[in-house]
């Protein structure tokens, strides 16, 4: 199996390093191409063998799997620009919310899914979001869910709740990893314990907090009357939390959702959709 990916940014280089490092691919099955040269000369550097092909065309022509890991108005551009090279036989796979299936499936005759990863997946964990298209297989999705598996715990969603899904799997290493920068500073300032100590401890306890949310049986109700001794300190602190970000995350999400359909809008009407 060949595996290309058009766009070797953020995402891009995730899934890249991962699956190297994993063992699911080897260097030499992969072919990249990047509107920035250097990016991919870069992962070829740090992964010997891997094909840097000089244009997105190379890169579809060399493979069976292509994982397009662009920007939402990117898209465009670059389906243009490979439309007339895939054949029925190839899977392209988004990695970007906005972008539906449905302008992929229309603009393409390939066959498409759509995957959301997370960068937990460094780490061969989280999960990775799976969405198929109408000329997905069984076998194609085998495929896609035991490349996936090798770094993440795949699941299947509905596309109708890609954004909210997202907000957790894929945006919540930042959300969570930003309340707990926020703590550590306040720990640091007010009595001056050694950053990296006090860090070192938020990412063993957030290691366990998972560990106890996915293996432990435990929902998160469970886990805040359990260390909560009614009177205690752990109680009057989660009181104070409760005050402070009643409908905070609300907020959040309606953040989430107003940029998600933002982004939607500009893809319709840049793939041509009647409704837009």
């Amino acid at each position: 199996m060949k595996v290309g990916f058009i766009g070797t940014g953020s995402m891009g280089s995730v899934l890249l390093d991962a699956f190297i490092t994993s063992g699911a691919l080897l260097p030499e099955q992969i072919f990249a191409s990047n509107r920035t040269a250097d990016k991919v000369n870069l992962l070829a550097q740090r992964h010997p063998g891997l094909n840097v092909c000089s244009n997105n065309i190379e890169t579809v022509s060399n493979s069976d799997i292509i994982f397009l890991c662009v920007k939402p108005l990117q898209y465009k551009v670059v389906i243009d620009e490979i439309k007339d090279k895939l054949n029925q036989d190839q899977i392209l796979v988004s990695i970007t919310s906005p972008v539906q299936i449905r302008h992929l499936e229309e603009a393409l005759i390939c066959k498409i899914a759509k995957v959301i990863p997370s960068i937990t997946h460094l780490t061969f964990s989280g999960d990775s979001l799976c969405m198929y298209g109408t000329r997905i297989t069984p076998k194609d999705r085998l495929l896609i869910e035991q490349l996936l598996g090798s770094i993440s715990k795949p699941t299947e969603i509905d596309e109708s709740y890609v954004r909210i899904s997202s907000d957790f799997s894929s945006c919540g290493p930042a959300f969570i990893s930003f309340f707990l920068e926020q703590w550590v500073n306040a720990a640091v300032e007010i009595t001056g314990i050694n950053r990296e100590e006090i860090t070192a401890l938020a990412g063993e306890m957030l290691l366990g907090t998972g560990k106890l949310l996915t293996e432990g049986g435990f929902k998160p109700l469970d886990l805040q009357e359990r260390v909560a001794v009614p009177g205690g300190i752990t109680a009057k602190a989660l009181s104070l939390l409760k005050q402070s970000l009643d409908g905070v995350f609300h907020q959040l999400i309606a953040t989430t959702y107003g940029k998600y359909d933002e982004d939607l809008q500009k893809c319709d009407i840049l793939f041509g959709d009647p409704k837009a």
